[in-house]
C-alpha cells in the first residue's frame, strides 16, 4: 500500500471502514470521488475496539460483496490488511486520546477509543490522506479523530457527512442486520425520539434534562428497549450541558434485544 502510495495523483480522499457496506459507506466514497482523483478505501475488522464481551467474531463480513461495491463506486484502491500485520506478536504502541474518551462510548465499551484511535493512525499513515472521510453516525469518533489529527500535527482535514438514513429514520448500520424483525419495526423509536427533542428545541426549550425526560419516555413507550444513555453535550468537548447552548451533540445508545445501536443529531 504504501508504494502504491507513491504514485497516486494527489489528492487522495480516504474512506475508512469495517466492511459490511451499506450506503452510509458509499455516501462518503461517492463525496471523495467528487473532492479527489483519487479514492483509496480500507476494510479491516479492527479487533483492539471490540472488548472480550462485544460481537468481534460475529461482526458481518463480505469481503466479495464490499469489493463490488467500491468498484462499481469508483473506488481506486482498496487496501484490506491482515490483523497479524497490523498488530503482529509483541505489538504495544497505542494512542490514547484523553478527556472526550471517557464518556458516553468510551464509558460504555473501556478501551474502544484506544483501539480507534490506534488503528486510525496507523491506516492514516499507510494510506497517508489528504482528505479522510467519516460519519456523522458515529459522533463522538468524530471528535476524537478531530482532536487526535490536530493534536499529533497530522498534515491532512477530516471530512464529516450526514447520517444516511432508511426511509422510516432508522440510521443505517452494519450492526442493523442483527435485528430480528420485531426489532426492526422498533428501531425507528430512536431518530423519532432525537427528532421531537429537537422540535421541542426549536420551539423554546433549552432545559437539558427535560429533553432528555421527552428522550427517554418516547423511547420507553417501545417495548424491548434497554437504553444504555441518553446525553446532550457540548458538540467539541461532549461535557453534559444543563441547559441547551449551540452547538449541541444529542447521543443515544439503546439495546434492542441482544443488538446495540447508536444515533445522535445536532442542534
Amino acid at each position: 500500500m504504501q508504494a502504491e502510495r507513491c504514485g497516486l495523483t494527489a489528492p487522495v480522499g480516504l474512506v475508512p471502514t469495517m466492511g459490511y457496506l451499506h450506503e452510509g459507506h458509499l455516501s462518503l466514497v461517492d463525496a471523495a470521488r467528487r473532492e479527489n482523483p483519487t479514492v483509496v478505501a480500507t476494510i479491516f475488522v479492527n479487533p483492539t475496539q471490540f472488548g472480550p464481551q462485544e460481537d468481534f467474531k460475529r461482526y458481518p463480513r463480505d469481503e466479495t460483496r464490499d469489493l463490488k461495491l467500491l468498484e462499481t463506486a469508483g473506488t481506486d484502491v482498496i487496501f484490506i490488511p491482515d490483523p497479524a500485520e497490523m498488530y503482529p506478536p509483541g505489538y504495544d504502541s497505542w494512542v490514547d486520546i484523553g478527556g472526550i474518551t471517557a464518556r458516553l462510548e468510551g464509558a460504555a465499551r473501556p478501551g474502544h477509543f484506544r483501539g480507534v484511535a490506534t488503528v486510525c493512525a496507523k491506516l492514516f499513515n499507510i494510506t497517508r490522506p489528504d482528505v479522510a472521510y467519516f460519519g456523522q453516525k458515529d459522533a463522538q469518533q468524530v471528535a476524537v479523530i478531530k482532536k487526535m489529527i490536530a493534536e499529533l500535527n497530522m498534515n491532512f482535514s477530516i471530512s464529516i457527512q450526514p447520517t444516511v438514513r432508511e426511509t422510516d429514520g432508522l440510521a443505517q448500520s452494519s450492526r442493523n442486520s442483527y435485528l430480528s424483525a420485531a426489532e426492526r419495526r422498533a428501531a425507528p423509536v430512536l431518530y423519532r425520539a432525537l427528532s421531537l427533542a429537537r422540535e421541542r428545541w426549536q420551539t423554546g426549550e433549552t432545559d437539558a434534562n427535560k429533553l432528555r425526560q421527552l428522550i427517554t419516555k418516547t423511547i420507553g413507550e417501545e417495548a424491548g428497549t434497554k437504553i444504555d444513555y441518553i446525553s446532550i453535550a457540548d458538540n467539541a468537548t461532549l461535557e453534559e450541558l444543563t441547559t441547551v447552548k449551540s452547538p449541541a451533540l444529542v447521543s443515544l445508545a439503546v439495546r434492542f434485544g441482544g443488538t446495540r445501536l447508536i444515533d445522535n443529531i445536532v442542534l
